[in-house]
């Protein structure tokens, strides 16, 4: 723009002056971090500042511990920045917003084989822990009315599942008084044995969780064998113990994968399935689906309404205001890849874990432990004791930022030391081979380093 030398005297100080960034007096001295400021900052400064501190963050797409996505087509972020404001709990104000949820989880329940699809219920979570966690509590309220019915206490609930489940059912258990029941690790099985769950089960047993990609080593649990031995234990006792499929990782992978696998809704005593929209459903943190086989298996003491939002509005997620932005990008991505778009997206990522899986197998000192042929996931373990660690293996791939964690496995096996990788979208063979390439690099360190110890422990992040 033109001006005037009188429009000159019009100007403020702080326009007349041209001051870079890094030369702003607010720069030029530490930015509080405990306690508020007392006064403003310019938002290009502030921008800056947090900008600066983020660069000392990874870089999501190395991230190769994460199953969350991080990587999605630019129409769906435009979408998402243009929902960002929705609010999912206010289905008043955002009808639609609440239309495309529906939509979600009839699409789900229909991926998933329901016997009714169009009578299924179902909610987006915030993540598969809140989906566990609705889908935990269903299981312990059915139980309760069977109990009720016959009446019998409702004092001794417990859960069967494997050691290797996710953290947040051991949360669900303590925070709702269940006792867990867990199959050990055995040898070189790491997830649950159907003979073993269906031991641990009694009239208390309010359902029996298998997962399908387990986080440990991606593999995926025998759900039609807990199945046909809880058709077995159910028949003979009168008891109706049912099974909830945690298919955080699985349930956008299993359908498009393996599609004639019976893990779903076409086994009887499946009840529920919860999975994580931001894994393989392709979308950013965070969001979370579970879905009820019909809607008589959610019980209606948990569902609240209320109407201080405008209309009559019934909920029964455990959170209340929840991001409507990744539920737009959910439809988006159902409706942009349909079927064949998630089935090509799969695949590619299945071929590159086994490629990937295939040339570390090669290398003298690991030996696989999965392939990565159920969800592409796959972890590997030392052959025999050496000069170096799987510890020692992540830490010095941290230096071109790859981040592959390595950990032990589940109690009876916690001997074992692994390493693992989890295969997204958006990582691609290219990278893939950039990685094997700095895996030789280390291990040409390491046959140099003779007499080196070990390390017995991964890093920790420290505040």
């Amino acid at each position: 723009m033109l001006h005037k030398k009188s429009d000159i005297h019009e100007l403020k100080p702080d326009q007349l002056m041209l001051t870079p960034t890094y030369a702003s007096s607010e720069l030029n001295k530490a930015a509080p971090k405990y306690k508020m400021p007392e006064g403003e900052m310019l938002p290009r400064t502030a921008s800056e500042i947090v900008r600066d501190e983020l660069m000392l963050d990874g870089n999501s797409r190395l991230n190769l511990a994460t199953f969350v996505s991080t990587w999605m087509e630019p129409e769906a972020r435009e979408l998402m920045a243009e929902t960002f404001d929705k609010n999912m709990i206010d289905k008043d104000e955002y009808p639609q917003t609440a239309e495309l949820e529906m939509r979600c989880v009839h699409m789900l329940a229909d991926m998933w084989n329901s016997p009714e699809a169009e009578n299924t219920i179902g909610c987006s979570t915030i993540g598969s822990s809140e989906a566990c966690m609705l889908a935990g509590l269903a299981l312990k309220w059915k139980w309760r009315e069977r109990m009720q019915a016959k009446g019998k206490s409702t004092d001794r609930p417990n859960i069967v599942m494997g050691a290797n489940v996710q953290v947040c059912w051991h949360k669900f258990c303590r925070y709702w008084d269940v006792e867990p029941r867990c199959v050990p690790c055995e040898g070189d099985r790491f997830i649950i044995d159907a003979g073993e769950a269906v031991k641990l089960c009694d009239e208390n047993t309010i359902g029996v969780v298998v997962i399908m990609g387990s986080t440990m080593d991606g593999r995926y649990e025998p759900v039609k064998e807990v199945n046909e031995g809880l058709e077995g234990l159910n028949a003979e006792t009168g008891w109706e113990i049912p099974i909830h499929v945690d298919a955080a990782s699985g349930g956008f992978a299993v359908p498009f994968l393996q599609p004639e696998l019976e893990w779903d809704f076409r086994l009887k005593w499946v009840k529920s399935i919860n999975t994580s929209g931001h894994k393989y459903g392709l979308v950013y943190p965070g969001v979370g689906w579970v879905v009820w086989r019909d809607v008589g298996e959610l019980p209606e003491d948990l569902i609240f309404n209320v109407n201080y939002l405008g209309g009559q509005m019934p909920t029964f997620a455990l959170s209340f205001s929840r991001p409507g932005a990744q539920i737009c990008a959910q439809y988006y991505n159902f409706i942009r890849l349909g079927r064949e778009g998630y089935r090509r997206i799969m695949e590619s990522c299945r071929d590159t874990a086994l490629h990937l899986s295939g040339e570390i197998a090669k290398m003298g000192p690991f030996e696989l432990v999965s392939d990565g042929s159920d969800i592409p996931v796959f972890c590997w373990k030392l052959k025999k004791e050496t000069n170096f660690s799987l510890f020692d293996l992540a830490d010095k791939l941290r230096d071109r930022s790859w981040l592959v964690p390595a950990y032990t496995m589940p109690p009876n096996r916690e001997d074992l030391v692994v390493q693992r990788i989890v295969v997204k979208h958006g990582f691609s063979r290219d990278m893939a081979c950039l990685l094997l390439d700095d895996i030789r690099r280390h291990l040409k360190h390491f046959a140099s380093q003779a007499g080196r110890t070990p390390k017995k422990t991964g890093s920790h992040f420290h505040h």
